[in-house]
């Protein structure tokens, strides 16, 4: 699993126009090849009166999977510059089409590849680029005696913690971030003087900054 991976928070759109053109860029964040062509082929079926509705997708850890169509535009026209908007920005598993609705106007095929170009920027816009920090689930379990002085640690510390439990002991639920799980085990391993358990969970995403 990436450490960090920027992607967008939701599905969107939004619409510019270029020359009487109108160009609707429709965003998704899709985590497989399938949700991908899913949803070109929702937004085909949506705008189906539509003159193109060209897309592009990058899916996988390590971009491993790029598609890219043209819809009817001349070659390279709209797919690829759909697909270089998505590289360029550094986003992983999206989905982006971007609709036209031909407005008379000739625009070249200079300005085709700014126009699709400008149509993807405005659907990332829409979804709110964000980079999702991969994060593991450390369980401390601790005398109730330790619980001031750790959650006041945690606080001055920004560590994100998740819901506690109460039984016989607390059990605090901490949310370092994965590259600093080790180093978190061992801080906190000292800081209880070694009067705690210790146990690691799942790595979880979290959205950086909240």
């Amino acid at each position: 699993m990436l450490e960090r991976y920027r992607t967008v928070r939701e599905s969107g759109s939004k619409e510019i126009v270029i020359k009487k053109s109108r160009f609707i860029g429709h965003i998704m964040p899709a985590q497989t090849e399938s949700e991908a062509i899913a949803f070109i082929e929702q937004v085909k079926k949506e705008h189906w009166n539509a003159t193109h509705n060209c897309s592009a997708y990058m899916i996988g850890e390590r971009d491993e999977i790029q598609k890219q169509s043209d819809d009817g535009e001349p070659s390279g026209t709209a797919g690829k510059p759909i697909l270089e908007v998505i590289r360029s920005q550094g986003l992983k598993n999206v989905a982006i089409v971007v609709t036209r609705y031909f407005g008379g106007i000739m625009l070249g095929a200079g300005g085709l590849i700014r126009a699709y170009t400008d149509g993807a920027v405005a659907a990332i816009e829409a979804g709110e680029a964000i980079t999702r920090v991969l994060h593991r689930q450390i369980y401390v379990e601790v005398d109730y005696t330790w619980l001031g002085k750790i959650e006041n640690e945690l606080r001055t510390r920004g560590v994100r913690t998740g819901q506690s439990s109460f039984a016989d002991k607390v059990t605090l639920l901490c949310l370092p971030e994965n590259q600093e799980a080790d180093s978190f085990t061992a801080w906190m391993i000292d800081l209880t003087q070694g009067q705690s358990v210790i146990t690691e969970g799942e790595r979880i995403y979290f959205i950086e900054g909240e």
